[in-house]
């Protein structure tokens, strides 16, 4: 038996993740980038992390096996970027205009996030309606900025890091 959409979606709700932009760089050098809510470490030797995204997002035709990948983990101050890049229907670079960005590593960064990652994509899993995409770490930062996380339909962080930061 399996439940209905409608639960699931309700249940998932109440779980924390935290909000990052994923960018790429397309064949032509435009920078491209989406909010994604499901970044996770996955394996420590080798350094691995996994995101998910929808089948039918822009962004994944240029995220293929041993394509390199940006992760900018979104701090609690960041809300509006992620606003920014989770709209759809906007081409490689539209998301960019207005936005402070740079190139690090060959890719779009955005500075004053709480942390950075980039490397390359391992391999494509599928999942229902997503597609996971396993990447290995070649560079990573941390900073002591309190990271966004999104939880009931809502941005927040978690209090005791705001408090820390």
């Amino acid at each position: 038996m399996m439940i209905d959409r409608e639960t699931f979606v309700e249940l998932m709700s109440g779980v924390c993740a935290p909000v990052t932009v994923v960018t790429a760089t397309t064949a032509d050098g435009r920078p491209h980038g989406s909010t994604v809510s499901s970044f996770a470490s996955l394996s420590l030797d080798p350094p691995l992390v996994s995101f998910a995204l929808d089948r039918s997002s822009g962004l994944l035709a240029h995220l293929q096996p041993d394509d390199r990948v940006g992760v900018n983990i979104l701090g609690a101050h960041q809300q509006e970027l992620a606003s920014t890049f989770a709209r759809r229907r906007l081409g490689p670079g539209l998301k960019f205009e207005g936005v402070t960005w740079t190139v690090r590593s060959g890719l779009p960064y955005l500075p004053e996030s709480a942390g950075w990652t980039a490397g390359r994509v391992e391999r494509h899993v599928d999942g229902g309606d997503h597609v996971l995409l396993v990447v290995r770490v070649e560079e990573a930062e941390s900073t002591p900025t309190a990271p966004l996380v999104y939880a009931r339909r809502v941005f927040g962080t978690h209090s005791l890091l705001a408090v820390a930061s």
